[in-house]
C-alpha cells in the first residue's frame, strides 16, 4: 500500500473547504479512509493547522474538526534527528518544508503530496498535486 506524505496546504484545502481545490482534497483523504492508501501528517501540520482553524472557528470548533479528521492519517512525530537534518539542509529556503520533507523521508513515504513544487526541488522522493495523484 502507498504511503503519501501530505503537506499542510492539502490539509487546509479540506478542512477550510479553499476552492478550487477542496474537491480533489476530499477524494485524496477518501481513498485513505477507504484504507487504499496510508495518509502521513507531521504532528507540525496538526499544530500549524489548528492555529488557522482557530483563527476562522472558535478553539473547541478548532479541535473538534481535528479529532474527526484524525481518524483519517497516521501523525508522525517530530524528532531530534528531522529537525537536525533540516536545520543544516541550505536546499530549504523555508525551514518548515524542510521539516515536511524529513518528515516524509523517514517514514518511507512514497511520495509528498503538496501544491508547493517550488520548495521541494531537491526532493530524492516524488513531489506531486493531489489532482495528479488522483490522474495517475
Amino acid at each position: 500500500m502507498k504511503k503519501l506524505f501530505i503537506d499542510t496546504n492539502i490539509v487546509l484545502d479540506l478542512l477550510v473547504k479553499r476552492e478550487p481545490f477542496y474537491e480533489e482534497a476530499a477524494k485524496l483523504f477518501s481513498l485513505g479512509d477507504r484504507k487504499k492508501v496510508i495518509l502521513l501528517v507531521s504532528s507540525l501540520t496538526f499544530a500549524n493547522t489548528n492555529y488557522i482553524l482557530s483563527k476562522i472557528n472558535s478553539s473547541m470548533v478548532a479541535r473538534d474538526i481535528l479529532t474527526k479528521f484524525k481518524v483519517l492519517v497516521t501523525v508522525v512525530e517530530l524528532n531530534d534527528k528531522i529537525i537536525e537534518l533540516s536545520l543544516n539542509d541550505k536546499s530549504f529556503s523555508d525551514f518548515e518544508d524542510g521539516l515536511q520533507y524529513y518528515s516524509a523521508i523517514e517514514n518511507d513515504a512514497d511520495m509528498i503530496i503538496t501544491r508547493n513544487f517550488k520548495d521541494f526541488k531537491s526532493s530524492k522522493i516524488p513531489v506531486i498535486t493531489a489532482q495528479t495523484y488522483l490522474t495517475e
